[in-house]
């Protein structure tokens, strides 16, 4: 299922509205529609903490941006029923959601559980404090995080197990070999205009200096 050179977007149809697309499907069902929660209830408090690995999404004055975030289970922490606090870890320092949520607070999050089919999603609000008291919970090999996302949410839900499911994601039988790809380090030094791999090298000594906390 690769890409095809010389593609040409203007080429094919597109659906025109979204009556359109509902048009061409079932109505969905009770249990879709009556799903969405203002609040956490105890099965969204469960699988948040278990999770290990989210995604965020974010908009920003260049468009959308999704992120990843993972930790030891329970990292994502649970202030109360409508708040969360999602501590910012070591990284390369873009701060890209950071920097869109100047933009627009609005997020929405994708919470897995390792082993489990089924999603939590949220849809919400969020704000970078960096209030210390708030964030010392969130210590790992005693390190506090210097700023965390006060998440508010406006919506939870469940999603179902079929894209997982489908992806066959937590079949161990699944997963590649890693050398069939090039490292990270390598991959980048084809993509980076003008990164030396002496200068790429000391990029990647300096990373793992700085660690992971």
């Amino acid at each position: 299922m690769g890409g095809t050179d010389g593609f040409d977007p203007d080429t094919i149809s597109y659906v025109g509205s979204f009556g359109e697309i509902t048009a061409r499907h079932h109505q969905p069902m009770l249990r879709a529609t009556g799903k969405v929660l203002p609040a956490l209830d105890r099965h969204c408090r469960a699988m948040i903490e278990r999770s290990t690995f989210c995604v965020i999404s974010s908009f920003g004055p260049n468009g959308a941006d999704v992120s990843p975030r993972g930790d030891p289970p329970g990292f994502c922490r649970i202030l109360d029923d409508r708040h969360l606090l999602l501590p910012d870890r070591i990284g390369n320092n873009r701060f890209d959601t950071m920097g869109n949520l100047f933009h627009n607070p609005a997020v929405g999050m994708l919470f897995l559980v390792p082993g489990m089919a089924e999603i939590l999603r949220i849809n919400g609000t969020a704000r970078i404090t960096d209030d210390q008291a708030l964030l010392a919970p969130s210590a790992v090999r005693g390190q506090v995080p210097k700023v965390g996302l006060v998440i508010a949410v406006k919506e939870a839900y469940l999603h179902c197990a079929k894209a997982v499911n489908r992806a066959k994601l937590w079949d161990a039988s699944m997963h590649i070999n890693r050398a069939e790809l090039p490292s990270y380090m390598d991959m980048l030094g084809d993509q980076v205009e003008g990164l030396t791999r002496e200068e790429n090298l000391r990029q990647d000594a300096e990373m793992a200096r700085r660690g992971m906390y």
